[in-house]
């Protein structure tokens, strides 16, 4: 079972001992990400992120902050979200003290050197380049920019290739002592652990900074009709993003969002699948997922369709849509979504690195974690009338998004298709 404990600087420590494994993570999340930008620093959270693996004073260079868990076999990596940026390390049990010292040295002691920036601006710069080359990847950013347009929740995780040219290392530093702070980041370590594992977080952290964090900006939700956004792109394949506006980690009602991404398009047997890929050969990948954030969800169903029946895949996507609101679905298909949301997530929990993001996760954003018992609990409280109730809810026309990457040029064309 996970122990919490919060020390007096604010800094929360997640222990989380797990039988039957030879490994452990630790994890360090920070709250803080693309939602706590304003438009001329964004992409610095992304970019800082970066320059983490670049030096400290005890190991002055990329190839000595990369080699030392490379020696020992171990895992590490760090990610960059809307909300929460983190950094992890996984190994062997034996080389626990390594990977904390590993983890909290980059955190703690990195150097920002301007002409580390300088080199990493041509890296950030070809990633950009590589995800505006991936339409499968890059109508996602595109989704995002039609829900929530010129505000933070609406910009690339990425951000500007201006904004990257022109940060300097003032920049990264006042970015860092406004977010990296004792108050604003939770350690997580789950796996082969022992009783003396928060002690030596403690030792490990202590010279974390304190002070508040900065706060991000409320976000404005403006929409009042079906909206779309057309990339003209030549692909061999249209890429779209269809789908609605939802709700957010705190809504009550979120359990049934996710159940509901389950039936049309969680699996190879939803409703999706078999209706757009299966009896139509519509698409090679059809997918349903429900997006949660603190302040902003949605249920959104990605697909990559042939560039001839792209109105085709996009009707037959409505339409299902539209059969959620109109006829209950049965029993039988609800129990099969809710063992198949419990299947999933038991078996992504066998890792030490998913249990470490698991429970971090649920506290930076919500500060309440709940156990995968508790989850499944929620799971199974879900009827089918609550099904049909959040479907009439959410699948309204003036909810309908339409973000789509392809050889097209009339907009109209598609804004039509949008009706429930």
């Amino acid at each position: 079972m996970f122990k919490k404990t919060t020390l007096k600087n604010g800094l929360r420590i997640i222990t989380v001992p797990l039988k039957n494994t030879q490994s452990v993570t630790v994890l360090v999340l920070v709250g803080t990400g693309s939602k706590y930008e304003t438009k001329e620093i964004n992409g610095i959270s992304h970019f800082l992120e970066h320059l983490f693996f670049k030096g400290t004073k005890k190991r002055p260079n990329p190839l000595k902050i990369a080699e030392q868990l490379d020696r020992v076999g171990g895992m590490y990596n760090a990610f960059t979200g809307e909300e929460t940026t983190g950094y992890w390390a996984k190994v062997n049990s034996e080389h626990f003290d390594l990977a904390l010292d590993w983890v909290s040295d980059i955190l703690l002691n990195t150097k920002l050197k301007q002409k580390d920036i300088e080199r990493e601006k041509g890296v950030i710069l070809e990633e950009i380049n590589m995800y505006l080359d991936l339409p499968m990847s890059y109508v996602g950013v595109l989704w995002d920019k039609l829900l929530y347009g010129d505000q933070p929740a609406g910009r690339s995780i990425l951000g500007e290739k201006t904004n990257i040219i022109s940060f300097k290392r003032k920049d990264f530093s006042k970015y860092y002592s406004n977010h990296y702070l004792a108050s604003n980041t939770v350690v997580c370590v789950a796996g082969n652990i022992t009783k003396s594992a928060e002690a030596k977080i403690k030792k490990y952290f202590q010279g974390i900074k304190t002070g508040s964090a900065c706060s991000k900006k409320e976000v404005r939700e403006e929409q009042v009709k079906p909206q779309s956004l057309i990339h003209f792109k030549k692909t061999d394949q249209t890429h779209l993003c269809l789908g609605v506006r939802g709700y957010n980690l705190f809504h009550k009602q979120r359990y049934i969002q996710d159940l509901l991404a389950v039936i049309l398009g969680g699996n190879m047997s939803s409703r999706l699948f078999m209706v757009v890929r299966e009896r139509q050969g519509l698409a090679y990948y059809i997918r349903t997922s429900s997006e949660k954030n603190t302040d902003t969800g949605c249920l959104v169903t990605q697909a990559g369709v042939d560039n001839k029946k792209v109105e085709k895949a996009i009707k037959s996507i409505l339409k299902e849509y539209n059969l959620l609101k109109i006829k209950k679905i049965t029993k039988q298909e609800l129990q099969k979504a809710k063992d198949y949301v419990k299947g999933t997530l038991s078996l992504s929990l066998e890792s030490s690195d998913a249990q470490a993001s698991f429970y971090a996760g649920q506290e930076l954003l919500t500060q309440k974690m709940l156990s995968p018992k508790e989850c499944i609990r929620k799971i199974n409280k879900v009827t089918v009338s609550d099904i049909q109730k959040v479907a009439k809810d959410i699948f309204q026309p003036e909810k309908l998004n339409l973000a789509l990457i392809g050889p097209f040029k009339d907009r109209e064309k598609f804004q039509r298709l949008l009706k429930l």
